[in-house]
């Protein structure tokens, strides 16, 4: 800056601090019982179309604006607190307006606007009611008095205004204040003698027939002002056809001439306006809007450059790390998404501080970020930035007086010579990513192509289980749950199995966890739910003596968690014709610690059905002693791992004992799942486990078998060979993941 323009924003703050000054000045004696519906109709006016409509005189180059009258009315009628609020909106308003439409206006330009708007009106104030008493008084005055009065109130706001403004074009010009003054502001004097002409007309107008005549009048005004409009134009373009024909071929030639030259500075002022509008949406094209780091498309840029330097160069190499944010949601869901949104800057400029100026952070949404790392001697380089990240990342921040941790799962991949597509290298930082969330967060992992090939084998499985859904190629396999003391038969565990068309059976382990994670196990769950209680109420119907049986079907923490539980259960029921009594639900004791206050309203709502329940695996989980006595829980199911590794005397047998006592006190029952042997079998019963579940009595069998099983129940004499129906199962490992798999 040079000269002048040096003290524009020194100029413009100290006019803006006055002005706020004169703001709260007023806001604080503003007359606020003396507002009414009148005055809100007189701002809305004054706002929205002040500035719009404006009034030539003939024969001049002066335009009377009608926000002028309405100020000055608004300074008789309301007093000068209201007239200042009023102004300075209608400023800053019409400026915003005016540079939406392409007008060229400073930011400083926009706050000097206002500030100059506030500080004439309220100085014109102060002045008329220092010499003539207060404002809304004056129309009582003589007539004389009144006139003189309004001349004072045009010439104070004309001198202020004009004069402020003058100093301020011309410390952007750097010409002298008084050729400025001269040149450009001068002739605007008339504009402030007719507006206040016409506020005091308006105000006599006011007193005589009433605001709310004037405001019934204000359609006819209107549409006299177009009408006015309509007829300047029509003399313009009279004039301009009259004073064209006069003028003669020469007067026509220097006239285009003149337009040439005025197209040919518009054509500059476009051509650079067009420019800096390039420019701008290339930091909108290419950076993120919130944190102002590189975005996707980038990266992409610099990564297709690093490719290309590594095949020109082999001692070239770089690295990508691709982060995601762990546990964001909850932050997102807890403190709120401006809160999540400040979070992703304060880790911007984290990360940032991280890198050499040569490397390049992006962000490519939501909460996940990406680190191109060039020119990298070894792996290990790569690696320590990646220690480093997570490191940082485990400071606290601070967001609004609350202190907030997060932490990142980070993907990396090496550059090599297969890549050719930025996507690729992408991609596979990316599922690195994701091998590391499935292995616990806040790690990272190395790229690996197996990697690659298990993350397509997963997406075809993924494709193949939505297909199996529609094809309904499911089947429930049912486990029998027996009474320890009589080895006799009293329900079946339901367990989905799934009979892929070209692979067989495709073990619960490998497509559960997959339908928990894409949602599908809501749907899967729900089939098996219907199936089961069909199933069920089908043998009772075929054999009365089978009618006592129950049937426990496990719910995934996705289906306990569903608003609409209770309701589908119900129509499952109806449509079955079961007897609720007859059903038990398992729920994972992860599931019902994961919101105590409202799986106990659950559990308590499933219980007024009539509908049993259990907690399943129980003693793996993170339960609390004094939470569980009030869930309404009717059994607990011991874990396998506890029944396999239990012996005379160990640790596992005095947990087992443990879980039996704590069940007997809260007159719960309990089942030992995984029972594989006799020792197994009698160690339970010396424990007075009631009911046991596992490999000794039976396998997982189909519908058929089941029923089978139950007809010719005769355990007692075959416990120790380890029961039949071992064939009819698959051959892959019949492993207990009722932690995430519905039956």
């Amino acid at each position: 800056m040079t000269g002048r323009k040096k003290f524009i924003i020194p100029f413009t703050w100290l006019m803006v601090a006055c002005a706020t000054a004169a703001c709260v000045y007023s806001a604080y004696h503003l007359p606020l019982a003396r507002l009414d519906l009148s005055f809100i109709f007189l701002a809305v006016v004054t706002i929205a179309f002040g500035s719009r409509l404006t009034i030539q005189i003939p024969r001049a180059k002066v335009h009377i604006s009608v926000t002028d009258s309405l100020i000055f009315l608004t300074l008789l009628v309301y007093g000068g607190e209201a007239a200042v609020l009023l102004a300075v909106v209608e400023a800053c308003y019409a400026s915003l307006r005016l540079r939406k439409k392409g007008v060229f206006i400073r930011l400083d330009g926009i706050f000097f606007n206002g500030a100059l708007m506030a500080l004439s009106i309220f100085l014109t104030a102060v002045a008329v009611e220092t010499c003539f008493g207060p404002e809304t008084g004056l129309v009582e005055r003589t007539p004389s008095q009144f006139i003189t009065a309004l001349c004072v109130m045009a010439l104070v706001q004309y001198v202020i205004n004009s004069g402020l403004a003058a100093v301020y074009t011309a410390c952007d010009t750097n010409e002298s204040v008084w050729a400025t003054w001269r040149a450009h502001y001068f002739p605007a004097s008339a504009t402030f003698v007719a507006g206040a002409a016409i506020a005091g007309l308006l105000v006599k107008i006011t007193g005589a027939i009433g605001i709310s005549s004037i405001i019934t009048a204000t359609p006819v005004i209107f549409i006299v002002y177009l009408t006015h409009r309509r007829y300047i134009d029509d003399i313009k373009t009279s004039s301009a056809q009259v004073e064209l024909a006069e003028r003669g071929r020469a007067e026509l030639a220097e006239r285009h001439v003149e337009q040439q030259q005025c197209y040919i500075v518009e054509l500059e002022r476009v051509k650079t306006e067009l420019e800096e509008s390039k420019e701008h949406f290339r930091h909108a094209a290419f950076h993120d809007a919130l944190t102002g780091l590189p975005n996707r498309a980038l990266l992409t840029d610099h990564l297709k450059l690093s490719i290309e330097m590594t095949r020109r160069r082999a001692d070239h190499h770089f690295a990508v790390l691709f982060l995601d944010l762990d546990r964001f949601k909850n932050i997102n869901d807890s403190l709120g998404h401006a809160a999540g949104d400040r979070l992703l800057v304060e880790i911007a400029r984290r990360l940032e501080l991280c890198l050499r100026p040569s490397d390049t952070v992006a962000r490519l949404g939501g909460d996940e970020f990406a680190i191109l790392l060039n020119g990298l001697d070894s792996t290990e380089d790569a690696i320590r930035v990646a220690e480093r990240v997570q490191q940082d990342l485990m400071h606290p921040f601070y967001l609004s007086g609350n202190e907030v941790y997060t932490t990142a799962s980070i993907g990396i991949t090496i550059s090599a010579a297969y890549y050719a597509d930025p996507e690729n290298v992408l991609r596979d930082a990316d599922t690195a990513m994701y091998q590391a969330k499935e292995k616990g967060k806040t790690r990272y992992e190395l790229f690996d192509t197996g990697m690659h090939a298990r993350a397509v084998l997963r997406l075809q499985l993924e494709n193949d289980l939505r297909r199996a859904i529609e094809n309904r190629e499911f089947e429930v396999y049912y486990q029998p749950i027996v009474a320890l003391d009589t080895c006799r038969i009293t329900g079946f565990e339901a367990l989905v199995r799934w009979h892929h068309p070209e692979r067989g059976f495709v073990s619960p382990a490998e497509f559960i966890p997959l339908a928990e994670e894409t949602g599908l196990i809501t749907e899967i769950g729900s089939w098996v739910l219907r199936e089961a209680c069909r199933q069920t109420r089908r043998w009772s119907l075929d054999d009365p003596a089978l009618a006592m049986l129950t049937i426990s079907v496990n719910l995934s923490s996705r289906q306990f968690m569903q608003p609409d539980l209770l309701a589908q259960i119900k129509q499952i029921l109806d449509e079955t014709n079961l007897n609720p009594r007859r059903l038990k639900l398992e729920i994972t004791e992860s599931a019902v610690m994961a919101n105590a206050e409202a799986a106990a309203s659950m559990l308590g709502q499933l219980r007024n059905l009539g509908i049993q329940t259990s907690i399943d695996d129980f003693g793996t989980g993170y339960s609390s002693l004094s939470y569980l006595h009030r869930f309404p829980i009717d059994t607990l199911k011991i874990d396998r791992s506890f029944v396999s590794r239990m012996s005379e005397g160990d640790e596992n047998a005095e947990i087992v004992r443990t879980i039996i006592t704590l069940a007997t006190n809260l007159s719960m029952s309990v089942i030992a799942e995984g029972v594989e042997t006799a020792e197994q079998h009698e160690r339970l019963k010396e424990l007075d486990c009631e009911y046991g579940q596992g490999y000794l009595f039976s396998r997982p069998v189909p519908a058929a078998a089941a029923l089978a099983l139950v007809q010719n129940n005769d355990y007692t004499s075959r416990v120790p060979d380890a029961m039949l129906a071992r064939t009819l199962n698959p051959t892959f490992p019949d492993i207990d993941i009722t932690h995430e798999e519905i039956s």
